[in-house]
């Protein structure tokens, strides 16, 4: 593909309208079509970026591959078209309301052999990419992600914030799959959707007594978005709403300090430089497009799309 890709959006809420900004200010791609079934919200969207707007996935001729940031619970009918007419896809997380519908949208695009990117943006954190980085030998992993109530989400939390951090985990255990899942699911808030659930705990174990304690809350009353990785001689700390990193090394402990007032250990802190900058979401657009262009390996990233959505869909499994 030597001429710039031209973009498809479908979807202009709150992620839809940020992917419509980075596709519109890439130089590397150029968003061409605006799908949104609201008229007025579409063409309002489209002529703010010089895109044309369309209510529907009806004809995707004038366009080499397509952006799906509507809400989950759609997902599965609109990448089915998308696929169907051979046009990559980079499709927000999680691909689908369940399990078996995202295991069937992943094997469609392997079938046909179109390029699918599922959305787990946190993988393009520049905090996460660092830490991730200087990562060699973990052995206990930490993930936070509790934010406040937001009535426009339907789905439940283990779908639309836990995968991002579970997904993280297994990036740290170099692409492992855990070998047991243990988790609970928390229903609180009056206002969710029936058996939507509000919080989701769970302890992944990856073998050679790994572990991995990830938690997600949509009641939270302020948003906190932490990844802590201990190996045995250090820890890495990463904050993804400030984007930094720390190390931390425990050098020694004095049983007491000398006026005998209390205990004193010592730590060395280091604050690595992070080593990208870039914004996220168009970390993430270039990723597919060198996936178009064929710099990146479309099947590996395929390959990296399911192991976390079967994670999330065992604490499902049986209820």
């Amino acid at each position: 593909m030597t001429a710039k890709p031209r973009l498809a959006l479908v979807g202009t809420g709150s992620m839809g309208s940020l992917h419509a900004r980075v596709i519109a200010g890439s130089e590397r791609a150029e968003l061409a079509k605006v799908i949104e079934p609201r008229r007025a919200v579409g063409q309002q969207v489209a002529e703010r970026y010089g895109a044309a707007w369309a209510p529907d996935l009806a004809d995707l001729s004038d366009v080499d591959a397509v952006v799906i940031a509507a809400p989950t619970e759609i997902h599965h009918g609109l990448a089915g078209q998308v696929l169907d007419a051979d046009k990559p896809l980079l499709i927000e997380k999680p691909v689908c309301g369940s399990l078996a519908e995202s295991e069937e949208i992943v094997a469609l695009s392997e079938k046909r052999g179109v390029p699918l990117l599922c959305g787990l943006l946190e993988r393009f954190n520049p905090a996460v990419r660092t830490a991730l980085a200087l990562t060699h030998q973990p052995v206990h992993l930490t993930a936070t992600r509790h934010s406040p109530y937001a009535p426009r989400i339907r789905t439940g939390v283990a779908w639309d914030l836990l995968i991002h951090d579970v997904d993280l985990a297994i990036q740290a255990f170099r692409g492992a799959e855990p070998t047991s899942v243990q988790g609970t699911l928390g229903y609180f808030h009056p206002d969710s959707v029936t058996g939507a659930e509000d919080v989701a705990e769970t302890v992944l174990n990856f073998g050679d007594g790994a572990l991995a304690n990830v938690s997600a809350s949509r009641i939270g009353q302020r948003k906190v978005r932490t990844l802590v990785i201990n190996e045995v001689d250090r820890l890495i700390e990463a904050d993804l709403i400030r984007k930094d990193v720390t190390i931390y090394r425990h050098v020694s402990s004095d049983a007491a300090t000398p006026d005998g007032r209390g205990y004193r250990q010592q730590s060395i802190i280091e604050v690595p430089e992070l080593i990208t900058n870039q914004e996220p979401l168009a970390a993430q657009l270039d990723h597919f497009l060198d996936i178009l262009a064929g710099t990146a390996d479309a099947d590996e990233e395929r390959r990296r799309i399911l192991p976390a959505h079967r994670v999330v869909g065992a604490l499902f499994a049986g209820r």
